[in-house]
C-alpha cells in the first residue's frame, strides 16, 4: 500500500488515508487500494471491525487535483471506466461484511462526503467542516448520492447538493450524516467505545444485522418484506451462534466469542 497505512489492534483494523501533504484527496491508485483493503479486511475472520481513518488535518478533500488534471482529457468512455472504479470502491465499502466507522477528525469534501456515509457509523470530531463541493465546479456528486442521501436524506440533500455550501461538524450531525459529535482529543476514545461494543456483539448476528438495515431501508412494509424478517429470525435462532447467545445469557456466563 502506497497511500494507505493498515494496522489492527486486536480484533479491530484501522485503514488510513496517508496522503496529508494533499489533505487525503484520492486518485485512482487510492481507490484501487481501498477497493483492496476492504475487500481483504471483509474476509479475515481475526477482524470483526474496521475504523476509516485519515493522516493530518483534513479526512478527505474529495478528488486530487493532479487527476482531475487527466480527467479533463478523458473520452466519455474513460469517464465511465474512471467513475465506475469509484462506484465500484464505495460498494465495497459499504456492502463490507464486517461494521466500519468513519473516524473524521477533520474537513470533507465532495467525494470524501460519499466516504464517511458508506461506513455503517461515523464518529466527527466538532471542528470538521463538510462540503458536498461539485457544482461549483460544473460537476454533480452522482457516485457518492446513493450513499449520501441515504445517510443524509433526500431533503437535506437538495440543500447541500445544489449549493455546494460548507456546513459544520454540528449540522452534519443534526441531518443524521453524522452519528456522534466530539472533542478532537477525545475522537478517539468515542471510536474506541464504539468499536469495542461491535466486538463484544455476536459476529454473525453483526453481518446479518449490517446486512438487515441495507436491505430492509426504505422498503413498503408488505408481505413479502415481513416474510424475510421472519425467515431472518428463525434462521439466527436455530444457527450455532444464535443457541450459543441464548443458553450462554440463560447460563449467566459469556459467550463463546468472548471466551479467553
Amino acid at each position: 500500500m502506497n497511500h494507505l497505512i493498515l494496522s489492527t489492534r486486536g480484533a479491530v483494523a484501522t485503514v488510513t488515508l496517508n496522503r496529508p501533504e494533499v489533505r487525503n484527496a484520492f486518485n485512482d491508485e487510492v481507490i484501487a487500494e481501498l477497493t483492496h483493503a476492504f475487500t481483504d479486511l471483509g474476509q479475515r475472520e481475526d477482524v470483526r471491525c474496521i475504523v476509516l481513518a485519515a493522516a493530518g488535518t483534513a479526512f478527505c478533500a474529495g478528488a486530487d487535483l493532479n487527476w482531475m488534471k487527466r480527467m479533463a482529457g478523458y473520452t466519455h468512455a474513460q469517464n465511465v471506466e474512471d467513475a465506475a472504479a469509484l462506484a465500484e470502491m464505495l460498494r465495497v465499502l459499504y456492502r463490507c461484511p464486517k461494521p466500519t466507522i468513519a473516524r473524521v477528525q477533520g474537513d470533507v469534501y465532495a467525494g470524501g462526503t460519499g466516504l464517511v456515509a458508506a461506513c455503517d457509523i461515523a464518529v466527527s470530531a466538532d471542528t470538521a467542516t463538510y462540503c458536498l463541493s461539485e457544482t461549483k465546479l460544473g460537476l454533480i456528486p452522482a457516485t457518492i448520492s446513493p450513499y449520501v442521501i441515504r445517510a443524509m436524506g433526500a431533503r437535506a440533500a437538495h440543500r447541500w447538493f445544489l449549493t455546494a455550501e460548507r456546513f459544520s461538524a454540528s449540522e452534519a450531525h443534526r441531518i443524521g450524516l453524522v452519528h456522534e459529535l466530539v472533542a478532537a482529543e477525545a475522537l478517539d476514545a468515542a471510536v474506541d467505545g464504539i468499536a469495542q461494543a461491535l466486538v463484544q456483539a455476536g459476529p454473525q448476528a453483526v453481518k446479518a444485522s449490517k446486512a438487515l438495515v441495507q436491505d430492509v431501508a426504505g422498503r413498503e412494509i408488505e408481505p413479502k418484506l415481513i416474510a424475510r424478517t421472519v425467515q431472518g429470525i428463525a434462521d439466527i435462532r436455530v444457527s450455532d451462534e444464535g443457541r450459543e447467545g441464548i443458553q450462554s445469557f440463560l447460563g449467566k456466563r459469556k459467550p463463546s466469542w468472548l471466551a479467553d
